[in-house]
């Protein structure tokens, strides 16, 4: 494997690929489904916003419950063989709509989406960020979360730009077509990246070694009081002890988890309430759609390639994280009560804030164990997010059909969009008790550690 960002070329062309033919239905499947469900294409109907919200809770049970185990299953069979699976599934739903859009065959699509999107929904970027986990090491770790991140959102920038100009069925032909180069390029060009536990304690020591006044491996603000082990989970197969294991022995894995709840509970509403509620207020179209999503992956790519590492490097991952949460915040917060239609367009200055926060607990989380529990690790986050994705249309699809109806308690089309940025303030105070102390160097953490223990 080459050393340094420069060796992730082909997993970051992978999440590419993947990305791009994501994010090119999004502009449009509001609109599809509109068309397909309710009587008029104008028309934002409630079992819109229902069916949206009962798929993201179907996909996120079962993501929930997969995620870890797909996690810990790369650790055993290696990322690039569990990755073919998902990316398999990814091509079938885009195939439905691309031949037809009607009623009967919108059902199918749903139907087929749900199901593959268990399986697939977040896997890519799980895989992807336990390899850059296993393979960058030290200080950089952050940079290449972050470049990920950057790299998905500039594939959502060139996704949502094609879908702007190309007509609705065509859309969903590219779409699936991207999805079969990225399945193709992945199975020919991706390096496998399997290691016993022997090479793990190896490359651990190793790494220890040679770079003994950098904490690379473990370097991470963590508690005093916190024992630090370099290797969590004893067994080689998954169970939820294993999680358990890992929340009791590092507390500051188990804030970022909370954090990552909130954060994905946020996110989750966003994606049940925010087109709907810009379709009922301003009537937006599939144009304005992807003009909003445009600008959106503009900001966030500049902000995730260039901001995002020097931000990094500068004031910590910590503070990075509680930034992001807090502009996030304020994000959702002047959204909900948006009096005119650029007011939406205004907000994407805040949108960097949201893209920071996942990587910042990537990188947090990554440093807890060594490069042989990085899936488990990683597995374990999807888990927490696909809980919060889970959870999150219960409350805000409902609250959001409501207030967009003639039936509204109070006049508020966007008061649910008010609910979620709270849901983003309370990350934001979660992320404050991360204590932020320096690092206790790794050799002796590591000396201190019994036989036993590794």
């Amino acid at each position: 494997m080459e050393d340094g960002i420069g060796g992730l070329r082909h997993m970051l062309t992978t999440v590419f690929f993947s990305a791009f033919a994501g994010f090119m239905v999004v502009p449009v499947i509001t609109d599809v489904t509109v068309a397909a469900v309710c009587s008029g294409p104008d028309d934002s109907c409630s079992l819109a916003v229902y069916l949206t919200g009962f798929q993201q809770v179907a996909i996120g049970m079962g993501t929930m419950i997969m995620m870890p185990v797909i996690g810990n299953l790369s650790d055993r069979y290696g990322i690039k063989t569990i990755l073919t699976l998902p990316m398999c599934l990814s091509i079938v739903p885009p195939v439905i709509l691309g031949y037809r859009r009607d009623t009967k065959f919108f059902y199918v699509y749903y139907i087929s989406k749900i199901l593959t999107a268990m399986v697939c929904e977040g896997t890519i970027d799980c895989l992807a960020n336990a390899y850059v986990a296993v393979n960058i090491h030290g200080s950089t770790r952050i940079s290449a979360f972050g470049i990920l991140a950057g790299i998905k959102t500039i594939a959502g920038l060139f996704g949502t730009l094609v879908a702007r100009f190309l007509p609705i069925a065509l859309t969903f032909q590219v779409s699936a077509i991207s999805f079969l180069v990225g399945l193709v390029y992945m199975r020919v060009f991706l390096q496998e990246n399997i290691y016993d536990d022997d090479h793990h304690h190896g490359t651990y020591h190793q790494e220890d070694h040679h770079d003994s006044t950098n904490a690379t491996m473990l370097a991470e603000p963590i508690l005093n009081e916190t024992p630090i082990k370099t290797q969590v989970f004893r067994k080689k197969y998954s169970s939820l002890k294993d999680m358990i294991s890992l929340m009791k022995t590092s507390t500051i894995f188990f804030q970022a988890l909370v954090v990552t709840f909130f954060s994905s509970f946020s996110d989750s509403g966003m994606e049940s309430a925010f087109l709907y509620f810009l379709k009922a207020r301003f009537g937006f179209d599939k144009k304005q759609f992807a003009d909003l999503l445009l600008m959106i992956t503009i900001v966030g790519s500049i902000s995730q390639l260039f901001i995002l590492p020097r931000f990094a490097s500068a004031i910590g991952e910590r503070k990075l994280l509680s930034t992001g949460l807090f502009m996030e915040f304020i994000n959702m917060a002047i959204v909900s009560i948006s009096w005119a239609p650029w007011v939406p367009y205004l907000t994407t200055l805040f949108v960097p804030g949201a893209l920071f926060v996942m990587p910042s607990v990537c990188g947090i989380a990554s440093r807890q164990v060594g490069p042989g529990e990085q899936g488990k690790v990683q597995g374990c986050i999807s888990g927490v997010r696909s809980f919060g994705k889970v959870v999150a249309p219960f409350v805000f699809s409902p609250l959001t059909a409501l207030f967009l109806s003639d039936n509204a308690p109070f006049y508020f089309p966007g008061f649910s969009l008010l609910c979620i940025s709270l849901s983003s303030l309370i990350g934001f105070f979660q992320s404050l008790l991360i204590k932020d102390v320096p690092t206790p160097p790794l050799n002796k953490a590591i000396n201190k550690t019994s036989g036993e223990d590794v």
